[in-house]
């Protein structure tokens, strides 16, 4: 029985690269989107509340991205490391991974929930808090912080899942913690039934009974039968050579996601100053337009254990050509969403509040925001691809010229001409710019892979 299970596995240095990608990649682009739907319904429903509370919802998103970087940046590295420790035949290194991704979780998780706890105003001052919004934004994070350890852990095993040739796991649990927070959203929020009605507080223990439920799925399938790893007491001890591993590709993806929770406080920052409907109206596009990058992170997430097993085998050929069929797959979701979202702006927006106020500002603004999506497809795969080669760093090189070198400054300097439309337009300016910097760079990897 057990080896007619392990036929079953998903073969990564064999099977076709499409079907691979199909069943690497489609279990992550659902897990993604079912993430970003679980943005998008919070959304909803707090939408009903007021745009005053979409705004605060927002403020405390790139808060809550620094709690997730951790769990993502060490998601990433563990994947990597695992992915090319099976693909060089080193079973036991990446079982002990599996291990210090336990030990990491608990001792980050509590952490970061502590920190939150202990300075959560100046925290969200910094991050771009108006007196009218601090109050909504601090009864939402300090309830939404005591998920953070659950968070993490899921996050880190996610990527365990996937190096190990499973992508539907992932599936499974986002989308278990989706739908668990989407039915629990409305009663805790507007008290229906038994429940008391607890406004934005309630949105933010939703998700924290989501998390927490979700976290103990992830442990089944971490130590049940059907999975690769062998996981020993001892392996979850901290073991300092193995957690290296993991941050030499952890860290810079670390790095990688806090930079973009700068721009989202750069963005809350300079958005203040045009009122808490400029505030709203990114919070709303940035959730709508996640949609379509939870899709192509889904697709990098595929991508990443492909080409880790392959260089770990020194099958270079075959992981160009992985990279090059994604690239294609990419660009076409890219292309065809961005398509969509410029002709049904307005309805999708309307979904969400029918204040006219919001809408005059949201509409333009969510068209210009995407207008270049179709090139952020390919670069989200390549930044995957360097990440399964274990170079860490590039990404985290590439990811700051976007973000800081690019992105930052035109936020800034582009209202001074365009006024609030110049905010919007710096995202697809920066988006172009970057996608060319990012395919000489991987243009010349390819070069040092032959």
């Amino acid at each position: 029985m057990k080896e007619k299970k392990e036929t079953q596995r998903i073969d990564l240095g064999k099977d076709p690269i499409g079907y691979l990608l199909f069943k690497m990649g489609l279990p992550s682009i659902v897990a993604m989107l079912v993430m970003s739907l679980y943005n998008v319904v919070d959304t909803f429903w707090i939408a009903r509340i007021s745009p005053q509370a979409i705004a605060a919802l927002t403020i405390c998103f790139p808060i809550q991205m620094i709690f997730g970087a951790l769990g993502v940046g060490t998601g990433v590295g563990a994947g990597s490391f695992s992915s090319r420790m099976f693909g060089a035949g080193r079973d036991r290194k990446a079982h002990q991974t599996a291990g210090q991704v336990i030990f990491l979780s608990v001792a980050f998780g509590i952490l970061i929930a502590l920190c939150g706890l202990l300075f959560h105003d100046p925290i969200l001052r910094f991050f771009g808090a108006t007196p009218g919004i601090l109050p909504q934004s601090r009864t939402y994070l300090i309830v939404i912080i005591y998920g953070t350890p659950f968070l993490f852990f899921m996050m880190t095993t996610d990527y365990l899942f996937r190096s190990e040739g499973n992508p539907t796991v992932p599936m499974y649990v986002i989308t278990t913690s989706a739908v668990l927070n989407a039915v629990l959203d409305p009663f805790l929020i507007f008290g229906w039934g038994p429940f008391p009605e607890m406004g934005i507080q309630g949105a933010a223990l939703a998700t924290v009974i989501s998390e927490a439920s979700t976290s103990l799925l992830s442990v089944y399938f971490l130590f049940c039968s059907h999975s690769k790893y062998r996981i020993q007491w001892r392996y979850i001890l901290p073991t300092p050579k193995i957690i290296i591993a993991i941050y030499r590709v952890g860290v810079p993806t670390l790095v990688t996601h806090l930079v973009f929770s700068l721009v989202l406080t750069v963005y809350n920052q300079k958005l203040g100053t045009y009122g808490p409907l400029a505030i709203a109206t990114h919070g709303l596009g940035f959730r709508i337009n996640g949609i379509l990058m939870m899709a192509l992170f889904g697709l990098g997430h595929g991508v990443m254990p492909l080409v880790g097993f392959n260089y770990g085998a020194a099958n270079y050929e075959r992981l160009k050509e992985i990279v090059s069929t994604a690239v294609v797959y990419s660009a076409l979701i890219g292309g065809i969403s961005t398509i969509l979202i410029e002709i049904f702006a307005r309805p999708l927006l309307t979904l969400f509040s029918s204040d006219a106020e919001l809408l005059a500002i949201a509409v333009p603004a969510f068209r210009i925001f995407v207008v270049a999506q179709v090139l952020t497809g390919p670069t989200v795969v390549w930044i995957n691809m360097f990440n399964g080669l274990g170079k860490g760093t590039t990404s985290m090189v590439l990811m700051i010229i976007r973000q800081v070198v690019f992105l930052i400054p035109l936020i800034y300097l582009l209202p001074i001409f365009f006024g609030l439309n110049g905010v919007w337009m710096a995202q697809p300016i920066s988006n172009v710019v970057v996608f060319f910097i990012i395919y000489y760079w991987t243009k010349r990897e390819y070069g040092l892979l032959n």
